[in-house]
């Protein structure tokens, strides 16, 4: 049965050519973090998916060598005591919810060697994994091409493109294709990364720089409000 809101050919051409732009801006604008470095493990990598969740990277930036030196692997974090591992994540905030995240993915990942499974069918009876780590496995454990999907993500693909029909982004099916059309097609890390730091640094939710941004020739958004600043300076003049 097809999409009811499908995404569209030309969609996946301007998506393609967002990931090629993108791409290229971030290697000369694009952030530097430790768990961006190479030979940064898998555990890091999807554990700070957890800690970054509602925090800013620069937070987690800040405190990520004193979480990963405290606990360096799966099954050191899963020995951890819920009211000492929350106490120790209260700097970034909502540290009971983050605590139970981390010691469920923990509980987990210590009893498989630190295997989730490829298909993320199987992901649902596993402690925290939601569709966001999901995809955080799948891109970081087993190289799929699978999008880090947030707000920020969405705010980007809905701005380039149109705007989602559905108030959750987990469930809107044309934002879902879409933010997968873009992962894929080379390397997805790098893609979601420049994706991010663009929507951080550049498409932010409050006062875009669309002036100074490089994409703006094929933005809907930014040719909507162009065209609003346009008519209210003729209306103005009149």
């Amino acid at each position: 049965m097809p999409s009811p809101d499908p995404l569209l050919l030309g969609e996946k051409r301007k998506l393609s050519l967002l990931a090629r732009d993108l791409l290229e801006w971030a290697g000369r604008e694009g952030r530097d973090f430790p768990w961006r470095a190479p030979g940064t493990s898998v555990y890091e990598r999807i554990a700070v998916e957890v800690l970054l969740q509602r925090t800013t990277a620069t937070a987690v930036a800040r405190f990520y060598e004193s979480f990963f030196s405290r606990f360096d692997s799966w099954e050191t974090l899963s020995t951890a005591r819920a009211e000492d591992l929350e106490t120790f994540l209260k700097p970034l905030g909502l540290w009971r919810r983050r605590a139970a995240s981390l010691l469920g993915l923990a509980g987990y990942a210590a009893g498989t060697g630190g295997l989730f499974p490829s298909n993320p069918t199987m992901h649902a009876g596993i402690p925290a994994v939601g569709q966001y780590v999901s995809n955080a496995v799948l891109l970081f454990q087993h190289g799929i091409a699978s999008p880090l999907l947030d707000v920020n993500m969405a705010r980007v693909i809905e701005r380039f493109l149109r705007p989602r029909k559905l108030v959750d982004i987990r469930y809107d099916p044309w934002l879902q294709d879409a933010a997968a059309w873009y992962a894929k097609g080379g390397d997805a890390v790098t893609r979601n990364w420049a994706m991010l730091d663009f929507a951080a640094l550049v498409c932010k939710a409050r006062s875009p720089l669309c002036q100074t941004c490089p994409v703006s020739a094929r933005c809907r958004y930014f040719r909507s409000t162009a065209t609003a600043t346009c008519s209210l300076s003729v209306e103005s003049s009149s």
